[in-house]
């Protein structure tokens, strides 16, 4: 949702104020317009998660948790994503907002660990999940891959990306259950249903072998994913009494890797500043490209991953 809210009003800024990196020190008007939009779209974001994530369930003290065995891990998979593209596109926008480069990588950076650091306080406060150190660490993880590649080459070689699709879940009988834990909007689906997203590293080879044909835009992804998880760590599950309320131990729970083509969109050439701008935010995006997987053991070719 952060990421989203970030991209659009990215776009407009791109729209309606010429990149300039030319100030000497950061422009008054547009430092203030993005302090007012960075405080509505974190007001708005933790709203909006407010009532997708947390509303539904108990709060408590401040607690520690320690999930590092969930999800197979996709879950810290995406708070990688989350605090790398947070950073990217903030980082930009301290740029466009005249800050010179080094302090907006900076500040980019910075910006990403501290907004989903606000995520896990909440976390803290709710009964359902914790403080998790291991969501920590994948935050600082997210903003350190934004960081380390702007100091060292400028550019971001090796973008993460997100990718989803939906599951049918009837195959299991289990519809009601992803109904329950993944909810059926659309929008919470793709967020929480971690057995239908891949994250991926996609990686720019002209940016490391400058002299090979392949276009500038040509990128090799290497994916992640995992399916057959209908709870945290395992698919059976116990109310605090020990009684078994959901038992499918049946479904096996696997890893699955890829690696796809995809496209740099920020290597394609134009001259309209609204389109770079566009084309920065689709980086947060893999595009949708046959890919060789490797899953339960068994390699296959995919004509079309999402």
């Amino acid at each position: 949702m952060k990421i989203l809210l970030t991209a659009i009003c990215f776009l407009l800024m791109q729209k309606n104020f010429a990149q300039d990196s030319s100030y000497a020190k950061p422009n008054k008007q547009r430092v203030i317009i993005l302090g007012v939009t960075n405080a509505a779209v974190t007001t708005g974001t933790m709203a909006a998660l407010y009532n997708i994530w947390y509303k539904d369930y108990r709060s408590s003290p401040f607690h520690f948790f320690n999930d590092n065995d969930e999800w197979l891990q996709m879950d810290k998979a995406g708070h990688v994503w989350s605090a790398y593209n947070i950073s990217r596109l903030t980082g930009e926008s301290f740029k466009w907002a005249g800050y010179t480069n080094k302090k907006s990588y900076w500040l980019g950076a910075v910006s990403g660990v501290a907004y989903m650091s606000i995520i896990e306080v909440l976390d803290g406060f709710s009964k359902e999940w914790g403080f998790s150190w291991g969501d920590y660490v994948a935050n600082i993880t997210g903003s350190s891959l934004y960081l380390f590649q702007q100091l060292k080459w400028k550019e971001q070689r090796i973008q993460m990306k997100f990718s989803s699709h939906i599951n049918d879940y009837s195959v299991y009988g289990l519809n009601n259950r992803a109904d329950s834990i993944f909810r059926r909007n659309f929008f919470t689906r793709t967020l929480k249903d971690y057995n239908a997203q891949t994250y991926w590293l996609s990686i720019n080879v002209k940016s490391f072998f400058k002299q090979t044909k392949l276009p500038a835009w040509f990128n090799v992804a290497l994916g992640y994913g995992a399916g057959g998880m209908f709870a945290g760590s395992s698919n059976l599950v116990r109310d605090d009494y020990g009684n078994i309320i959901f038992n499918r131990s049946d479904i096996p729970r696997y890893r699955q890797f890829y690696i796809a083509p995809d496209i740099d969109f920020t290597k394609i050439k134009t001259h309209s500043k609204f389109l770079k701008g566009t084309f920065f935010v689709l980086n947060a995006f893999k595009f949708p490209t046959p890919a060789l997987a490797l899953s339960q053991g068994c390699l296959q070719w995919k004509w079309m991953v999402f």
